[in-house]
């Protein structure tokens, strides 16, 4: 027995020293990428940047130490950050060692707004009188809106162009929860408030059908604006070619339609970017894709760091309601926000939002410190693809609102839902629930019975309020008559150019445009600019990734294009008090 319990301790130590050891080897793997990765890159003359688009754009992306690298567990997330995406364009016009832009997309994984800010940007690149050279073997829509901007564009022999119109697709659960015996109890104000509509409807309303139709067609519009001016072709030419449907033709209909200059493979390609960048052609491309090119330094223009900042602070996702905890969280926001209206070295805020809402008091809190930030000092808001809702309620109180033509905005509004999931409980499960109050109304707000007529008049009276709160606010912030702003209300979704006539926002542009705004607002001259809220560091993130948001991260993988409805229904569920939300999440094809 002595010894059995000497082999016993002995096993016991040597796994915790084996653990241990795993551990350090570990510490010492991250430690290493970390430090590779943090390397500043250097760049080699007659180079190209090469953008792939085959990653998540997003308005900023993570600080991950694993950023771009892919082995084995240490697999970075395919994320870039629009921000530095913007900057590395603008960089590289710049640039004496870069010589063109080569675009390779099949397909951008990011929003109508951010794909108009990012072909603004090459345009401007263009002024530099260097080249983009742009090849697809398949471009989907918004691919082909983008590399429409390039000097050259060529197509594989055998590929095509996905050009046929916008269409949006809305799903709704109303059978589905019939059958599972749940009643969604709804409580609104407004007629186009559509957020609810999945859930008691089984198709669009009119009004939803309406306000659906009007912005994709100021959508469509925009981008056929963009395609003719590029490709010289009238947009009524474009529309005769989208109604043919170019996206099951071959690649020489796209050219014979102009859509297209060059049919090349791929070696072809490769010899025409040899000669616009005098590479021999033995040699290979001096390429450099994104990842790379973020950590090219940037020549200083002056000696030290400027004292005079401006703040972009970025407001991303849900309100106080997000699947992977990645989304707004309000009282951080309000916090960020308050922090930056007291350093008096930050003269101006530009505020980022690319959010359909969430949270009516989450969206209030944040809110009440823009618009003290703004009686301090210049604040503009900038709206990226989405600042519905909620996502305007925090719009609204800034100096100047700034959004893309193709931004989705408005949405003013609020609703309530409440579950009641009585005959799933009782004639599906043979569940049934009792209960003992000590007053009349101790059980409001219950889940497995349906509401009172006091307790849906009580909570229709709260949305009423929460709603003129809402046009209250919208009014002081633009100056408006509160009559004029529950005209435009109602829950009603509005594209950019639509709501610039109705003065929810005030001139088009990107995240760029709003920079330049501020600087001119705050009458800078020498200045830097800070990103907030301050990113978690490296080994905060690391954790992050290995808990919390790599189950949602696990999710997106396994379920691919489907995880939008587990995302719309998780939302539902931890959803609380009352909303002011977009009325869905919106996938234009």
């Amino acid at each position: 027995m002595k010894e059995f319990f000497k082999f016993m301790l002995a096993s016991i130590v040597g796994v915790i020293i084996a653990g241990l050891l795993l551990i350090l080897i570990t510490i010492g793997i991250i430690s290493a990428v970390v430090s590779v990765s943090d390397q500043p890159v250097s760049i080699s003359s007659n180079s190209l940047l090469f953008l792939k688009f085959d990653y998540d754009i997003v308005d900023r992306a993570k600080k991950s130490p694993f950023e771009g690298l892919d082995f084995g567990m240490f697999q970075g997330e395919k994320e870039v950050g629009l921000n530095d995406l913007l900057d590395c364009i603008r960089k590289a016009k710049n640039d004496d060692n870069i010589k063109g832009i080569y675009l390779n997309p099949m397909d951008i994984q990011a929003g109508m707004a951010s794909v108009e800010e990012i072909r603004n940007a090459l345009k401007d690149f263009k002024t530099s009188g260097k080249f983009i050279y742009a090849y697809g073997e398949y471009l989907t829509q918004k691919a082909y809106y983008l590399v429409s901007v390039a000097d050259t564009l060529a197509m594989n022999p055998q590929g095509s162009v996905d050009f046929r119109g916008l269409g949006g697709e809305h799903t709704f659960y109303k059978k589905a929860l019939e059958k599972l015996g749940i009643e969604v109890q709804i409580i609104r104000h407004g007629k186009f408030k559509a957020a609810v509509e999945p859930f008691i409807l089984d198709k669009m309303s009119n009004e939803n059908r309406l306000q659906t139709e009007t912005y994709l067609k100021s959508i469509w519009n925009e981008m056929l604006t963009d395609i003719s001016a590029s490709r010289h072709l009238s947009v009524a030419e474009l529309n005769a070619i989208a109604d043919q449907v170019s996206s099951f033709r071959r690649a020489d209909f796209a050219q014979q339609k102009k859509l297209v200059d060059r049919l090349k493979y791929k070696d072809q390609v490769i010899n025409d970017l040899k000669k616009l960048t005098d590479t021999p052609d033995r040699e290979d491309l001096n390429a450099i894709d994104i990842h790379k090119y973020v950590k090219v330094p940037e020549p200083r223009t002056q000696k030290g760091l400027a004292r005079k900042k401006i703040a972009v602070i970025y407001a991303s996702g849900s309100i106080d309601a997000s699947v992977s905890g990645d989304g707004i969280k309000s009282e951080d926001l309000s916090r960020t926000i308050r922090e930056a209206r007291r350093d008096s070295s930050i003269k101006a805020i530009v505020l980022r939002i690319n959010s359909p809402g969430g949270s009516a008091y989450g969206s209030e809190v944040i809110w009440r410190e823009v618009k003290l930030a703004a009686q301090s000092k210049p604040v503009i808001a900038s709206m990226g693809d989405v600042a519905a809702s909620g996502g305007y309620y925090i719009a609204c109180a800034a100096n100047t609102i700034v959004a893309d033509r193709t931004t989705i905005t408005g949405s003013i509004g609020i609703f309530g839902m409440i579950p009641n999931v009585q005959k799933l409980m009782t004639d599906k499960l043979g569940i049934t629930q009792d209960v003992v109050t000590t007053n009349a109304h101790s059980d409001m707000i219950s889940l497995t019975r349906p509401m009172t007529t006091f307790e849906r008049d009580l909570m229709q009276q709260t949305i009423e309020d929460g709603y003129q709160t809402f046009i209250t606010r919208v009014g002081e912030g633009r100056k408006m008559v509160i009559a004029d702003v529950d005209a435009i209300g109602q829950g009603r979704v509005w594209a950019a150019t639509d709501a610039k006539g109705i003065k929810l926002i005030d001139s088009y542009g990107g995240l760029t445009e709003a920079i330049a705004l501020a600087k001119k607002m705050a009458n800078l001259e020498n200045y830097r600019i800070i990103n907030l809220p301050k990113q978690k560091d490296t080994f905060e993130e690391l954790m992050k990734e290995f808990s919390g948001s790599a189950k949602a991260s696990l999710l997106k993988d396994e379920l691919g294009e489907n995880y939008k409805y587990y995302q719309q229904l998780h939302s539902i569920i931890s959803e609380k008090g009352i909303m002011a939300r977009m009325p869905y999440d919106i996938d234009i094809h």
